[in-house]
């Protein structure tokens, strides 16, 4: 199951890009997070792992090519998104070749685009843990073929004792 992370100051375009994404098929089942602070989404990374960030450039506490950078030092396999309503050339640029950006994502989106570049990016993310040697175990793909099948399967409540609760 994919783990996405979503990055903007605006909660209304946050809800916007989570439906979008939840109305893909593709996509079903992905776990989605968002945030509004790039902060707490960091404090977040720093918790979770996650395969996908998309983050918007313009925010007032941080900027979305500042928020890549520190998320590509602390999360480097983690594939990173911008989207933006700027079309400045050195805007695209800078986030490019400072935080790696694996696409530039222009707002509005088109459907189409941003699912076609998401679903690329969690293959980028697969070569890049494959590259860094961290490629699932057989145990671990089966685990996530269970999961994709029967969501919350894997999900095991227990009591304080490890009692699990039926």
């Amino acid at each position: 199951m994919s783990r996405i992370l979503l990055v903007d100051d605006e909660p209304n375009m946050l809800s916007a890009l989570q439906r979008a994404l939840r109305q893909s098929k593709a996509l079903a089942g992905a776990q989605i997070e968002t945030f509004t602070n790039p902060f707490d989404a960091l404090n977040r990374i720093c918790v979770c792992e996650f395969d996908l960030v998309v983050s918007d450039f313009m925010m007032p506490e941080m900027t979305g090519g500042d928020f890549l950078q520190a998320l590509k030092d602390v999360a480097p396999t983690t594939v990173r998104i911008m989207l933006t309503a700027s079309t400045d050339f050195k805007t695209a640029m800078t986030a490019i070749n400072e935080a790696h950006v694996f696409r530039f994502i222009s707002k509005p989106w088109q459907q189409s685009e941003l699912e076609q570049n998401i679903l690329q990016g969690l293959e980028e993310r697969q070569r890049l843990l494959a590259e860094a040697g961290k490629t699932p175990s057989a145990a671990d793909q089966e685990a996530q073929r269970l999961e994709d099948e029967e969501p919350g399967l894997l999900h095991v409540k227990r009591t304080d004792d490890g009692s699990i609760i039926l």
